[in-house]
Formats: C-alpha cells, structure tokens, sequence
C-alpha cells in the first residue's frame, strides 16, 4: 500500500452502538464513503474495509470491528509490513467529549487524553505520532459514568450539529490528504 493514505474510523460493531458517542469516527467514515462513491465496506476478520481511488491517492477506510479497546489490532499487519508513513499516510478520526458536539481538531501527534480506542492504537503502532481528527460529542456531565456517557446516544439537536458538519469535515479530510495535516489544523482547527 506505499503511497496509499489509510483512514481509521474508530467505533464500536453492533446496531445497539450506531448513534452512540463513541462512534462518531464511522459516522465520517460513512459520509467520506458516500462521496466518494464506495458502495460498500467488506467485513474481514477484525475490520469492515473499502478500497478506493482519490486522485492520486489510494485510500483504504478501515472500521475496526473489536470494540474500542482493542482498535489498534487493525493496524498491526500494516506497521509490520511497513506500508505506511505514519505521521503522514494514516488519519484516525475518534469521538473526543473535551469538544463540544460539532467542533473538530486535527492532530498530528498527541496523548490519548483517556481514550482507549487511542490508548489500542498507540500501543500497536508503538507511537504517538500519528494524524487523528477528534470529533466533538460533548462533555461528560458530573457524576455520570464515563462508559455510559460515551456509549449513550446523543441527543437530536447535538447529532444534527455533527451531521451538518459531515461534507466540511469530509472536505477537511481531503485537504489533509492533498496538503499534509499542518494545512488541515490551520483551515479548520477553531
């Protein structure tokens, strides 16, 4: 896959976690896939994947198929055969309640923050220097289980913000492939 850009949605599988927090990295996923025309993702093993053309790139979206804290698994294979430039051919789009629901960040490199879909991926790839999009899904209130707010649906009107936001963030994703991830922080970091 040299030369190809690698997209990791991060999520939970199971129709009881579609509208949850924690599965707003597939909800973009599912918005880039629609543009761009992939009629559908094929199920292997531990992931749901697709292959397609972006001129010039080749991209392959990937949904991991564990849940959260094992999300790293689907990137192994790739490491080990050396297919990918890390901090410039892999972006990692994650749900992140220290964002309000609708706003975004770009990241080059950064902790996990207490994410364990990020924590899975650190430790396959033995770095923290990757590319992610962090998609706001709103602060856990006090006194709520962390667990139980991410794995909550959001509300009506929090969702609608995120789905308006969907075709900028799908022309976010591009520009990150065009133009690098410094391009993408400073148009759409806000």
């Amino acid at each position: 896959m040299a030369g190809a850009k690698v997209i990791v949605g991060l999520g939970n599988p199971g129709r009881e976690y579609e509208n949850t927090r924690h599965n707003a990295g597939w909800w973009l996923l599912d918005a880039l896939a629609q543009r761009w025309g992939v009629p559908k993702f094929r199920t292997e093993k531990t992931q749901a994947n697709a292959t397609t053309r972006v001129e010039p790139h080749q991209v392959r979206l990937i949904k991991p198929l564990t849940y959260m804290n094992r999300s790293g698994g689907v990137l192994v294979a790739l490491k080990r055969m050396g297919a990918l430039d890390l901090t410039k051919d892999l972006l990692v789009l994650v749900d992140d309640i220290a964002l309000e629901p609708g706003k975004v960040r770009f990241r080059a490199t950064g902790s996990p923050g207490g994410h364990n879909g990020l924590k899975s991926i650190e430790q396959a790839l033995g770095t923290r220097d990757y590319p992610r999009l962090r998609i706001g899904v709103g602060a856990k209130p006090e006194g709520r289980d962390l667990a139980d707010w991410v794995l909550s649906p959001l509300p009506r009107p929090d969702r609608k913000l995120i789905d308006e936001r969907l075709p900028e963030l799908c022309d976010a994703v591009e520009v990150w492939m065009r133009d690098g991830i410094e391009a993408a922080m400073d148009r759409y970091n806000r």
